[in-house]
């Protein structure tokens, strides 16, 4: 299960995706998140999953790897359907006991679970074709407009990036602690859900003694540098908008515009 989060993983290609602008990126991900909330019917569903296996066949990305993603969200997608399907008000199509499944509950419920799958997959692409430095010099740039009123952008940035590459370091790191508590005679395979979260539970101590001596390194090695923020610094590689940039720009707004339409019908 551990092995197969994928969100704030890299993976290295030769793509057009890869090689687009972070601020292009980021637009692109929060156009597509904005969308997935915004399709009501069957035209924007079939436009959006078109699009969304179009920018996972650009990225080269095997389409296995980012599926993986999804294991580690399936126990909150039953949830989420099923509490839908069974909590939604409406026409009732079937009952039994205390329960009713209506016919806008089983609409809810079926566009909720599509909606976050597409949500774990679009995020993944972004974060599979970006390293946490384009993404930090991509959101600094992007909000640098907000500096003029006083928000600290470069430290949200650098605060965003530093999460993004704690979450394979913490993962593996996890990974490693159940192998050594098997190895002293753990069980984490056996029993039901609520014994299995139970065996969990002495992961977290040494999970957290980790994570906390990994922040006080970090902060070390940062203050040993000289590092006093991001007044003042300069880019080794500065973000310059390309052609391909500008098209995608359009491509999106076309793609929004279109789906505004089309929930409109």
């Amino acid at each position: 299960m551990l092995r197969d989060i994928t969100i704030g993983q890299y993976y290295p290609s030769n793509s057009i995706v890869h090689q687009l602008d972070p601020r292009v990126k980021l637009m692109t991900t929060l156009v597509y998140i904005l969308s997935l909330f915004i399709f009501r019917n069957l035209a924007s569903f079939v436009v959006i999953t078109i699009v969304l296996f179009a920018m996972i066949k650009l990225s080269k990305v095997p389409f296995g790897y980012i599926i993986r993603g999804l294991k580690a969200i399936l126990i909150i997608l039953i949830i989420t359907a099923i509490f839908n399907l069974f909590l939604t008000p409406g026409k009732p199509l079937v009952e039994f006991w205390i329960f009713k499944i209506t016919q806008e509950g089983l609409k809810n419920a079926g566009f909720m679970t599509v909606r976050l799958t597409y949500l774990i997959l679009g995020s993944s692409i972004l974060t599979l074709t970006t390293t946490p430095n384009q993404l930090t010099d991509g959101m600094e740039k992007a909000l640098r407009p907000l500096n003029k009123i006083h928000v600290p952008v470069h430290e949200i940035s650098m605060i965003m990036s530093i999460a993004l590459r704690f979450i394979p370091i913490l993962v593996e790191e996890t990974d490693k602690i159940m192998k050594a508590q098997i190895a002293r005679g753990a069980d984490f395979e056996s029993g039901n859900l609520i014994k299995k979260a139970k065996a969990m539970i002495p992961l977290l101590v040494p999970l957290f003694i980790s994570a906390f001596r990994r922040a006080n390194d970090l902060a070390l090695a940062m203050e040993a540098r000289c590092y006093k923020g991001g007044e003042g610094r300069t880019k080794m590689k500065p973000l310059k908008y390309k052609k391909r940039d500008a098209i995608t720009y359009v491509v999106i707004a076309g793609y929004f515009i279109g789906i505004i339409a089309l929930g409109r019908i």
